[in-house]
């Protein structure tokens, strides 16, 4: 009798676990028995076209409530352009929800991509080469170091009415921006903070609307270098000024149709920066 009993235990588990397998064979759990007939779609998104989410998770609805894939719809739906992550669940008894949370875009990162407000790279979408944003660049694994200088430079230069409209750091790490009224700043690698401290104080003294600065060169222990573009009419520059050195006792200038160069000595001292530690 036990004998009898443990057989027929054996018989009722192995049918419930090949019972599911013949439904699927039979088409128990297909589209047509339990079809997944709504889409929800929440998330504070502008961007993300819904006709376009919605003909990227139909071929997985149509598998139907049991056979729907939902990790490969969500992953299917994070590649798209605007897309930061995406959530995909089912609900009794036809319902497919989703949820997408859309990058929102901080600057421009090198030439095709963007820097979200998260701290992720994405590729630009097609239409949004023209839009206005800061443009700012360097290796991948640098876009901390990148958007705090570019803070920081904000609110050094912010008192003299500019604003920093590009900021890069190249492959050797030495720093470049450049401010909206069009000056070029070449900073270098090292002391960037303080560099750039020292400039922005003296640049309201620098001003002069007949020839206003086209580039600075901060890469000196005592000063920096400005040219400065004479008011002619044109914009282009015919020649850069040589390199001067550090421990010139007078000015140097260079005479150009256009140019004027100046080596300005400043007494070199470290700047305490709020909020930065070295």
């Amino acid at each position: 009798m036990n004998a009898t009993l443990r057989i027929l235990a054996w018989l009722l588990a192995l049918a419930l676990v090949a019972l599911p397998v013949v439904a699927v064979l039979n088409g128990w759990v297909g589209a047509e028995r339990w079809p997944l007939a709504k889409l929800r779609v929440s998330g504070d998104f502008k961007r993300v076209p819904a006709e376009e989410l919605r003909a990227v998770v139909l071929p997985y609805a149509r598998a139907g409530f049991f056979a729907v894939k939902l990790q490969q719809a969500q992953d299917a739906i994070a590649r798209l352009p605007w897309v930061e992550s995406a959530q995909v669940r089912k609900r009794w008894p036809d319902v497919l929800e989703v949820h997408v949370t859309e990058h929102k875009p901080f600057a421009r990162w090198g030439t095709d991509r963007m820097l979200s407000e998260q701290g992720r790279l994405f590729r630009t979408p097609p239409l949004l080469k023209d839009f206005k944003l800061p443009q700012l660049g360097g290796p991948d694994s640098k876009t901390q170091d990148v958007v705090a200088l570019y803070n920081e430079s904000r609110a050094l230069f912010a008192p003299t009415g500019l604003d920093v409209e590009r900021l890069e750091m190249d492959a050797r790490g030495s720093w470049s921006l450049g401010l909206s009224n069009g000056v070029q700043i070449v900073v270098g690698r090292d002391d960037a903070r303080a560099r750039l401290q020292r400039f922005a104080r003296v640049l309201p003294q620098l001003s002069d609307p007949q020839r206003p600065i086209a580039r600075a060169d901060l890469r000196y222990t005592n000063g920096f270098t400005v040219e400065r573009r004479m008011e002619s009419g044109e914009s282009g520059m015919e020649k850069k000024p040589k390199p001067a050195s550090p421990a010139a006792p007078h000015p140097l200038v260079l005479e150009t149709p256009r140019i004027r160069a100046q080596l300005l000595t400043i007494p070199h001292s470290p700047f305490a920066i709020p909020g930065f530690k070295t």
